[in-house]
């Protein structure tokens, strides 16, 4: 009579498949907003049985943190020191591409890590970028080798932020293709584009709801939205708790205002934008500059829009995902008149791979808005681009 689960049952590696599992419902649902018996239902066990293997739902997302990140770190040390750039762009988005379902969580949600485990995770990423930027120096002596690295390796990290459905291996020759055309792309080749760019400005908050709004928005930005609270929100307007409560019904009602007020922002950016430019390829070109100085310029706020709507309950997720849809298929129009030998999956991927740009960049430059940094940013784009 059997007893319990036979060898057969229970497979040698079921910690790495916990892992894998975790990473994707992680990077789906957001730190927070998963659950054990969510993943351990994903794998195929008991919550009990999870909890053998990891004692709390942290210890199992910190371990999926270090799981990926030591997969690159492993892809650039496997090289040696006469290692072309190419060969690691091609191992760094291989190892991206298979785990593209559980790679997004690092994006965002690595904020949610304890200080230490985030201080691990920055320097075991700095080892990767510091043996790109190497290469990088090395194969494509021009300004701001480390920018052009990151940048590269914004691209090869897109594909884990969007469900575009692409074979395999024309997904990281796409991939590769853009990392490369970045990596050697100068970043002082568009100067002066920050300059043409008209944003719209952020809505002076004139309402008590839009004073609510305005005092969210950083807060949200800065801890992420599960760890805000209506108390902080009301302290930072200078009202009782209960005050958020007659303008919003809840705290995700002011966290779907935000990324609407983003949507808007960035339609108005993007019409203008587009107003300007008298050619196709300069269409693209200044789609790309409106994008960057709206990511710089309201940096919070798309952070906020970008990294906390997989968090939204669906029937409130589906206006802001309309949005963002609108707004990529612009891009996919004008870089497919641009470059008409890309079908529409080919061409959303690339848009993507700007935006990874974007962030990577801006990150690694702290967000710190000047018309250089916006010049810069914007060429790299026009590169993943491949224009």
């Amino acid at each position: 009579m059997t007893t319990g689960p036979t060898a057969a049952t229970r497979p040698r590696n079921r910690k790495q498949v916990i892992v894998d599992a975790a990473g994707q419902v992680f990077s789906e649902r957001g730190y927070h907003a998963a659950s054990m018996e969510e993943i351990a239902a994903v794998v195929g066990i008991s919550a009990a049985a999870l909890y053998r293997h990891f004692p709390n739902k942290y210890a199992l997302f910190a371990e999926c943190a270090n799981i990926m990140v030591d997969k690159l770190v492993a892809a650039v040390d496997d090289w040696g020191p006469e290692a072309e750039l190419r060969d690691v762009l091609v191992a760094l988005t291989r190892v991206t591409v298979s785990h593209r379902a559980s790679g997004g969580l690092y994006r965002w949600e690595a904020r949610y890590l304890e200080r230490e485990d985030r201080r691990r995770l920055r320097t075991k990423f700095g080892h990767v970028v510091g043996r790109v930027t190497e290469l990088v120096r090395r194969e494509y002596p021009l300004p701001d080798e480390r920018l052009r690295a990151v940048a590269a390796l914004g691209v090869i990290g897109s594909i884990t932020m969007h469900h575009t459905s692409i074979a395999q291996r024309r997904t990281e020759e796409l991939l590769l293709a853009s990392a490369t055309q970045v990596v050697a792309t100068d970043p002082t080749a568009v100067a002066g584009t920050a300059r043409q760019v008209e944003l719209p400005a952020q809505p002076v908050p004139r309402t008590r709801r839009a004073e609510i709004l305005a005092a969210a928005i950083p807060l949200f930005a800065r801890d992420g939205f599960a760890n805000v609270t209506n108390a902080q929100i009301a302290q930072a307007v200078g009202l009782a708790p209960s005050a958020i409560y007659r303008q919003y019904p809840g705290k995700v009602d002011i966290l779907v205002a935000a990324c609407l007020q983003a949507a808007a922002l960035l339609e108005q950016a993007v019409e203008r934008s587009l107003h300007q430019a008298t050619d196709p390829r300069q269409a693209v070109v200044a789609l790309a500059a409106a994008y960057v100085a709206y990511c710089f310029e309201h940096n919070a706020l798309n952070s906020v829009a970008e990294a906390e709507v997989a968090g939204l309950p669906a029937d409130l997720q589906r206006p802001v995902i309309l949005a963002q849809r609108e707004h990529i298929a612009v891009w996919e129009h004008q870089l497919r008149t641009v470059r008409p030998e890309l079908d529409s999956r080919q061409a959303r991927l690339l848009v993507h791979a700007g935006f990874g740009v974007v962030v990577e960049a801006g990150r690694a430059l702290r967000w710190q808005d000047a018309p250089g940094h916006r010049d810069a940013v914007t060429a790299l784009v026009t590169g993943a681009l491949t224009l």
